[in-house]
Formats: structure tokens, C-alpha cells, sequence
């Protein structure tokens, strides 16, 4: 494994100073921000612009105790059982218990969720809860408006300032401790730092189906590999049952149907019109989502159509519109009136509950670097997320993690190491090609049912993409995001070949 994808001294970049880098506009980074010592200069870098993160896509909502007939025991029981009971209980306590106050201030700060006539927040149910606890805004755009919310409140923060098109390639360190990190915008650059927070986002352009963007390259947790931090969980890759089925999202990125449809009575069809989740398990439609994902998963298998239906025509259309607006418009530019048709629908890649490991402050095994959000594993998802505790990860790991870098402000900056120039070869790749295959290739060995033979042979094609790709030099963002795609993918399918039982998302059918 490369140590840096650049191949010269960092002493000739472009060279500046600061006191934090956060890399990622979601809701995680933009968070951490706002809640820095403004004393503490910061810049959020993001690989294109600020709005291209899975953040502002986020549908359903956010799980939050707020009804007085749920507790946070019972908020904390939902989360282990859909984690398969390999979470973190100190984590899943730390979110449930902190997460109201951070909503709370969110709202204190001028984010608009639902509310009813009366001014109560409104709530809904989604797969794995036994309470409606589900938070919203605007229906189904609940991540546009926290992001909405966030980024003007870290743009009236005069020691925080935003890049954009700037893409993170390394972390730098130096005896164990972050020293700055490298960038690439029209050329290098290097930012002296001794703080860095990871808020990358997940890993889904890896499959050839998912609802990530395509910014979604896996880049945070390939540097921080690179750096030698520690990674936890990697085998967990959450597939969501319902992304909408379309020929030309193939290789780039598929309109999530989110949860919620199924929390306000939506069902599952085959092509024969039977509702085949009744029966399986004991919340139908609303069981966990690797469940759900398998069983759509079967079903595709054994019809002719490429989709299973997904219907909520039981509902009027009036309360469709107004409950997800987004999703409605969406539909509906591709032909299908959610209110008269049922949804063509398939399981597609969505979330990682894997990733860069951390304790409860957001920290990694080197000193200086930090992670929140789905480039982090902080044990809270366990075997497989449950819905909506996503973005409550969010808010809490990224306040968390900016009370850790607080906590060490005065503290001198590290010196970066003198790096050498390397030599590497000009060697011809089709990075679109690569990029492909790597995609069939997880798809086809590492997807939603798993086997040992079929795992061993997709990780012999990986090496073999890594062998060819790592003597050449990078001289593109696109080079250096498909070596970073291939060092997260061999993590990943590494990962599954160790766990030999079945477990959560991590199913295998030896």
C-alpha cells in the first residue's frame, strides 16, 4: 500500500497554516464546525461543492426520543437489536441520551421539523422502531434542512471558512501525531494542522448500485488507512431495500424511496401482485433493513422483473404530496404517480456502519486526527444501522469531536516530516473501466448474500486491480479516488472472509 498518493516533497506545495481542517460539508463536519472555540481558525474542505454530500439527501428523518410514551431504554434496545447486538452500548447510550439536546438546539437555532396544528413535532414510525420517534422536515427532505440550517450558521462564523473543489489525498503525520494534510486544487497544497476531522461520508460508489453521490469514493477512510489508523467493522456495508429501479442510475446513483413510505403503510409486492414480507418476519414491511433487503433481494431472484413494488396507493394523494414532496416529484419525472402506481423498487448499497475507528470522542489511534459521521465507526450501528440513528450520529460524534479538539487548542503544532520525491511510472489506466470493474466485482462477490469461494475469488480480482494501478503515477483527482476505492473495497471484502458467521448485513449463505 502507497503511503501518500502524491509523488513529490511537500516542501514545494503551496503552503498554509491553520488550526483545524474538517474534510466534508455534511451534516457531520458542518456540526463540528459551528461548535469549535471560535478562537480556533477552520476550514471545511469539500471535494466539489458544499451541497454534494449524502447528508442533503438524507429522506426519512431522525430517531429522538420526544413522545412521553417512549423512553430512551427503549430507543437504546431498538438500536442493539437491530445492531444484531454488536454495538457499542456506551455509544448507543451516548447517542440516545445526548441526542435530544442537540435537536433541541437545532431548533433553538432555526431549523424548521414538522409540527401539527397544536406546535408539537410530528413523528413516524420507520422499519426496526418500536416507537414512532421519527423526526422530520419538509416530509422528506429532512437532510436539506439540516444542512440548510448548518451551513448559515457556519457561514456567519468568522473563524471558519469553506474550499471548495479541493480534494483531500492524505493526512500527513509525524511520529504518530498529525502533522497536515495534503490537497489537490489545480495543483498541490499543503496545510499545516495538527486537527483533523474526517466527515468524508461512506463508501457506495464502490457497488454498482447506490443511493451515495459520486463524490462517495471512500477517500476519508482510504487516507486515514493510509495513515495508519485503525478501521473497525468493515464487513458491515447496510444495503437498503428500497431504491428506486431505474437502467440509468447503473453505475452512478439510484433515488433512495426512503424508510417512511413503509412507516405510513406502505407494501411490498412481486410481480405476481403477493405481499410475500407477511409471513417472514413478524413486522412485515417494517422489519430491520438487511431483512427486508434480502428478502426483496430473493424475490428479484426468482421473477423476471429486475424490481419488486412497493406500494402506498392506499394513501390519498393529498397526504402523499405534503408527506414526501421529494419523493413524489421524483416519481412522477419518471412516470410513476405514487398515488395510483406502486413504486418499481430494488435493494441497492446506502449506508456504511463501518469505517474509521474511534472512542466516544470521535479520536482515532493517532493523535490528532478524529472522525464523525459514516466515514467513523464509533460502534453505535453495530451488525446493521437502524433507521434514522444516522444523522443523530451526526450531531453528537461532531460536537464530540469538536469538544476533543477544543480540549486541546494550546497544544504546539507538529512539524511535518521530510518527505522525499518518489519516482512512479506513467502507466496508461482506463480509470472508468477500473472503476467498473471494482464495482462488479463487490457487487457480484460482496453484495447482500455472501459466500466464502465466491469472496476469496472477487479479492484475488481486487489485488490484481491493485497491483496494476499502484506503480502508476496519479496525476488526476479520478486516479487518485480509484486507488482509494480499491484499498476501501479490499478492506471491506477482507473483512467479510474473517467473519465467517452470519450476522446483521453480513450474511452468508456457507
Amino acid at each position: 500500500m502507497r503511503r501518500y498518493l502524491f509523488d513529490e516533497n511537500i516542501e514545494n506545495f503551496e503552503t498554509h497554516e491553520i488550526d483545524v481542517a474538517i474534510i466534508g460539508s455534511g451534516i457531520a463536519g458542518l456540526y463540528a464546525a459551528y461548535n469549535l472555540n471560535s478562537a480556533m481558525s477552520c476550514v471545511i474542505f469539500t471535494k466539489e461543492n458544499a451541497d454534494t454530500s449524502a447528508s442533503a439527501l438524507a429522506q426519512g428523518g431522525i430517531a429522538v426520543v420526544s413522545e412521553s410514551d417512549d423512553t430512551f431504554e427503549y430507543h437504546f434496545k431498538d438500536t442493539i437489536r437491530a445492531g444484531a447486538g454488536l454495538c457499542d452500548e456506551d455509544a448507543v447510550h451516548t447517542i440516545v441520551e445526548e441526542g435530544p439536546w442537540d435537536i433541541n438546539k437545532l431548533i433553538e437555532l432555526g431549523c424548521n421539523f414538522d409540527k401539527d396544528a397544536s406546535g408539537r413535532l410530528k413523528v413516524t414510525m420507520e422499519g426496526g422502531h418500536g416507537r414512532r420517534r421519527i423526526i422530520h422536515s419538509g416530509g422528506d427532505a429532512t437532510g436539506f434542512e439540516i444542512v440548510r440550517t448548518l451551513k448559515e450558521l457556519v457561514h456567519g462564523c468568522p473563524n471558519v471558512s469553506l474550499l471548495e473543489n479541493y480534494f483531500i489525498a492524505d493526512i500527513v503525520t509525524n511520529n504518530g501525531s498529525v502533522a497536515g494534510i495534503a490537497a489537490y486544487n489545480n495543483g498541490w497544497h499543503f496545510f499545516k494542522t495538527s486537527h483533523v476531522i474526517i466527515a468524508a461520508g461512506g463508501i457506495g460508489q464502490v457497488y454498482r448500485y447506490t443511493t451515495n453521490p459520486l463524490v462517495a469514493t471512500g477517500d476519508g477512510i482510504a487516507m486515514a488507512l493510509r495513515a495508519g489508523a485503525a478501521l473497525k467493522d468493515m464487513e458491515f456495508v447496510q444495503f437498503h431495500p428500497t431504491g428506486f429501479y431505474s437502467e440509468t442510475s447503473r453505475n452512478r446513483q439510484c433515488f433512495l424511496i426512503s424508510e417512511a413510505v413503509r412507516g405510513e403503510g406502505g407494501i411490498l409486492l412481486n410481480e405476481k401482485g403477493e405481499r410475500y414480507m407477511v409471513g417472514r418476519h413478524e413486522l412485515a414491511e417494517l422489519a430491520p433493513r438487511d431483512i427486508v433487503a434480502r428478502e426483496n433481494y430473493r424475490e428479484i431472484e426468482n421473477q423476471s422483473l429486475p424490481y419488486v413494488l412497493l406500494d402506498i396507493t392506499s394513501k390519498p394523494e393529498s397526504f402523499l404530496t405534503e408527506r414526501f414532496p421529494t419523493i413524489y416529484q421524483n416519481c412522477l419525472k419518471s412516470g410513476i404517480n405514487i398515488a395510483h402506481q406502486p413504486i418499481p423498487v430494488g435493494p441497492v448499497q446506502h449506508y456504511m456502519m463501518g469505517g474509521i475507528k474511534t472512542d466516544l470522542w470521535g479520536a482515532t489511534n493517532i493523535r490528532g486526527l478524529y472522525a464523525a459521521g459514516e466515514a467513523a465507526c464509533t460502534g453505535v450501528h453495530g451488525a446493521n444501522r437502524l433507521a434514522s440513528n444516522s444523522t443523530l450520529e451526526c450531531l453528537v460524534f461532531g460536537r464530540r469531536c469538536a469538544t476533543s479538539v477544543n480540549n486541546l487548542m494550546d497544544e504546539p503544532k507538529i512539524e511535518p516530516p521530510k518527505i522525499a520525491a518518489s519516482k512512479f511510472d506513467s502507466i496508461d489506466i482506463d480509470i472508468v473501466k477500473e472503476k467498473n470493474n471494482i464495482k462488479g466485482i463487490m457487487v457480484k462477490h460482496c453484495g447482500i448474500v455472501r459466500n466464502g469461494k465466491s469472496m476469496a475469488d472477487g479479492l484475488e480480482k481486487l489485488i490484481e486491480i491493485i497491483e496494476k494501478i499502484e506503480p502508476a503515477a496519479y496525476t488526476s483527482i479520478p486516479m487518485m479516488e480509484l486507488y482509494n476505492m480499491a484499498l476501501v473495497s479490499k478492506s471491506i471484502m477482507t473483512a467479510a472472509i474473517a467473519r465467517k458467521e452470519s450476522v446483521g448485513a453480513h450474511y452468508r449463505e456457507d
